[in-house]
């Protein structure tokens, strides 16, 4: 289960569907380290993503 203080580096191991919700989600840079390290808040924050909707989209995705 995916929560919102999981790094995107553990999120994107997690499930082979998971980068590509967060890319369709407007996450573009999965791959660079500074993403790799931040939180999935965090990366919502700066990329002006409703985080709860996020979430909900990821786990419903398992």
């Amino acid at each position: 289960m995916v929560t919102k203080d999981m790094l995107i580096g553990e999120i994107v191991q997690m499930n082979e569907k998971y980068p590509e919700i967060l890319m369709a989600a407007g996450m573009h840079c999965l791959g660079c380290p500074a993403a790799a390290a931040e939180t999935l808040e965090q990366a919502c924050a700066v990329h002006g993503i409703d985080v709860e909707e996020l979430v909900a989209k990821l786990n419903a995705a398992e």
